[in-house]
């Protein structure tokens, strides 16, 4: 999949513009500030109905503007040319694909496998255990879009069953019991084949870029001797005592653990901030090895000023290993370039207040 072009109107501080994005490389150059990660968030709410910068998408308007609207026109993986629209008006979306509405979001992402890497990413390395749960459920979602429809079932029978502890209506806790234990038996189970292919890719290029050869997940889930979704039903059966004092259900899926190891431990405490930040680019690299490893598709990457901070030998190992892509777009700082002078198939934008003009040369 790629974008041929891209029309943004009042999204952030782009007013109106419509930009050629027929290339498999787009770089963004300009100050900060100027709107280059603008351009990316805009393309990233097309592929997924949501923004990376903010849950509040009513944020996202330009000041004094009423809505903002999205489209482009993009080259399917069966070679054809369609289009995507995306209109809000500050309460309500309208998505189009092709002019068909689009209901669920489950079907951007399947239409639209976009992988972004961003200063953010080091949330899922050294920030709370959930981002890192986040990381993982949105890989396996790329792949598999029942994961996703398996996670939202499951987030919605845990809302019941902690709704019924703190009524009171203990009677419903054995129906709502085994619905979570089949489920979530089924994403423990989807999640230890995840961090097993996750580990044939990540400890390799870790290696490869950053010269460390002993890093690995370990998967820890809650309900871990659990065999079988009767062995979770009588787990959760068990802690019911528990889970009235606490007023939730301490046990299950949403508190599972992902730990990234090396021969020390736990190497979120023993890694410097440099090599945590590394680590979250790699991580977003084998995603997008392991989404074209599972569904024989290239993703589309947004890199948003995350190459700045790598010294030029591991930046440069970095983008020999960037290959799994359908097409990429970077931004970068004035009188940046990572690329070699012979790199083809490669259009450089100048970005400022939040206009996109091609440059072509540099």
């Amino acid at each position: 999949m790629r974008f041929i072009d891209i029309e943004i109107m009042n999204f952030r501080n782009i007013s109106s513009q419509k930009v050629d994005t027929d290339c498999e490389d787009i770089v963004l150059l300009g100050l900060n500030g100027m709107g280059k990660t603008n351009f990316l968030e805009a393309i990233y709410t097309l592929c997924y109905g949501s923004s990376f910068k903010t849950s509040v998408l009513k944020e996202t308007i330009q000041h004094k503007s009423p809505s903002f609207f999205l489209k482009a026109d993009f080259v399917s993986d069966l070679g054809l040319k369609e289009n995507i629209s995306f209109f809000y008006d500050g309460v309500k979306r309208n998505i189009r694909l092709n002019d068909n509405e689009i209901k669920d979001r489950k079907e951007l992402v399947s239409a639209f496998p976009c992988i972004i890497f961003s200063h953010e990413d080091l949330a899922f390395i050294r920030g709370e255990m959930s981002e890192r749960r986040r990381f993982f459920d949105q890989t396996m979602s790329l792949y598999l879009p029942s994961f996703l429809t398996l996670m939202r079932n499951y987030k919605n029978i845990l809302l019941k069953r902690n709704m019924a502890i703190k009524s009171q209506e203990y009677m419903l806790l054995s129906i709502y019991d085994r619905k979570l234990a089949t489920l979530g038996f089924e994403i423990m189970s989807e999640r230890k084949k995840a961090v097993d292919e996750f580990n044939e890719i990540f400890p390799s290029l870790f290696e490869k870029i950053a010269g460390k050869n002993d890093l690995y997940i370990s998967y820890m889930p809650s309900w871990s001797s659990a065999e079988s979704a009767d062995d979770i039903a009588k787990i959760l059966e068990e802690k019911r005592e528990t889970d009235k004092i606490m007023l939730t259900t301490t046990t299950g899926v949403h508190r599972d653990r992902f730990v990234i190891k090396d021969s020390n431990g736990n190497f979120v405490q023993s890694g410097s901030t440099g090599q945590l930040r590394l680590c979250s680019l790699i991580f977003r690299l084998a995603e997008a090895r392991i989404f074209t490893k599972k569904s024989s598709r290239k993703p589309l990457l947004l890199l948003d000023d995350v190459l700045l901070e790598l010294d030029d030998e591991k930046r440069a190992r970095f983008l020999d290993e960037l290959d799994s892509y359908s097409q990429a777009f970077f931004t970068f700082l004035p009188r940046e370039n990572y690329f070699s002078d012979d790199k083809k198939n490669v259009r450089y934008f100048n970005v400022s207040n939040g206009e996109y003009r091609l440059e072509p040369v540099l």
